[in-house]
C-alpha cells in the first residue's frame, strides 16, 4: 500500500517552483552573470556590433542555462542518499519524491544535451569548454572528490568557473587572458563562498558523513583557507588593465571591504555562525557588482 502511493505521488506533475529546486536554478542564475559578462567584454574589446551579436549571446545564456541545470539536477539525483539526511534539504522534490529518478534522468540529460547543441551551434570552443564544464561538476566533484576529500569545494570551483569562459568563447571562438581572469576571479571567490554556507551547514555535513573543510579541520583551519582565497582575489583587478583605474580601484576596494568582513571574526565572543552568514551574503553581492562593474565600465569606455 505504502509503495502504491508512492508512485501515486511521483506521478504528480511537477510544479515550476519545484522545478527551479531540481535544476538548482538560484546558482544557475548566480553563474550566467559572470557568463554574460564574458560575452559582454568580448563585444567590446573586439569591437564586434552589439546589435549584431544578440542572437550569440541569447544562444550561449540559454545554452549555458540548459547545461547547467542539467548538471544540477543530475547532481541531485545523484545526491539523493545525502541529502534525504540533510535537514535543509527535505524539500527538495528529490528527497520528497515529487519526481522519479527515471524523469529525473530524462529531464537532465534532454537539458545537456540541447544546451550542448546550442553551444556547438555557435562555435567548437563553447562546446568543448561547456562539455568540460559538464564532465568536471558531474564526475570530478559530485562523483568523486564531495564525497572523499575535503579539497572538494575547491575541485569543484574549476568547473564552477567556466561560465564566464563560455561566453567569450562563444563570441570569439578562443580563450583570451581577459577570459582567464574572469575565470580567475569565479574560481578564487567560489571557496569563500562555499565554506562560509559550509560553517553555517557543518552540523548537517557531518551528520551526511560529507567532508567539508569546517567538519573536518574546524572553524580556524576554514577560516585561514578563506582568507588565503581572499588574498587570491587581491591582485585579480589588475588584470583587468583595458578596463581602466577606475575599475581597478573600485574591484579592489570591493576586495578590500570582504576582507574587513573577514577580520570581525577575530573579536572576542565572534558568533561563528553569523560570521559565516555574513561572509556568505557579502560573497553573493560581490559577485554581482564586481561583474556589473565590468559591464558599467566597459559601456562608459566605448562613449
Amino acid at each position: 500500500m505504502k509503495q502504491e502511493q508512492v508512485m501515486s505521488h511521483t506521478s504528480t506533475r511537477v510544479s515550476l517552483k519545484e522545478l527551479k529546486e531540481i535544476i538548482k536554478m538560484g546558482l544557475v542564475q548566480g553563474n550566467l552573470i559572470p557568463a554574460f559578462a564574458g560575452a559582454w567584454l568580448a563585444v567590446v574589446f573586439a569591437h564586434h556590433s552589439f546589435l549584431s551579436s544578440i542572437p550569440q549571446i541569447l544562444i550561449m545564456i540559454v545554452g549555458s542555462t540548459l547545461i547547467m541545470g542539467g548538471s544540477c539536477a543530475l547532481n541531485n539525483y545523484y545526491d539523493q542518499d545525502i541529502d534525504s539526511i540533510m535537514p535543509s534539504k527535505q524539500k527538495r522534490p528529490t528527497v520528497n519524491n515529487r519526481i522519479s529518478d527515471r524523469n529525473l534522468i530524462l529531464l537532465s540529460f534532454g537539458m545537456m544535451l540541447i544546451g550542448e547543441a546550442l553551444l556547438f551551434t555557435l562555435n567548437v570552443a563553447s562546446g568543448v569548454i561547456g562539455l568540460m564544464g559538464i564532465v568536471g561538476y558531474v564526475s570530478f566533484y559530485s562523483v568523486w572528490s564531495k564525497r572523499h576529500t575535503v579539497w572538494n569545494t575547491v575541485i569543484g570551483s574549476f568547473p564552477g568557473a567556466v561560465p564566464p569562459l563560455i561566453g567569450w568563447a562563444a563570441l570569439e571562438g578562443n580563450i583570451s587572458l581577459t577570459a582567464i581572469a574572469l575565470f580567475l576571479v569565479v574560481f578564487c571567490w567560489q571557496p569563500v563562498h562555499f565554506y562560509a554556507l559550509a560553517i553555517k551547514r557543518q552540523d548537517e555535513y557531518s551528520l551526511a558523513n560529507i567532508p567539508m573543510l569546517p567538519s573536518v579541520k574546524g572553524f580556524n583551519r576554514t577560516r585561514a583557507s578563506m582568507f588565503f582565497w581572499l588574498v587570491c582575489l587581491l591582485p585579480l583587478p589588475f588584470l583587468f588593465s583595458q578596463l581602466g583605474t577606475t575599475f581597478m580601484v573600485l574591484a579592489t576596494l570591493l576586495n578590500l571591504g570582504w576582507f574587513f568582513v573577514g577580520f570581525t571574526s577575530f573579536k572576542k565572543n565572534t558568533d561563528h555562525t553569523k560570521w559565516a552568514t555574513k561572509m556568505f551574503i557579502y560573497s553573493l553581492n560581490y559577485l554581482v557588482v564586481f561583474f556589473v562593474l565590468t559591464v558599467i565600465v566597459s559601456l562608459i569606455k566605448m562613449f
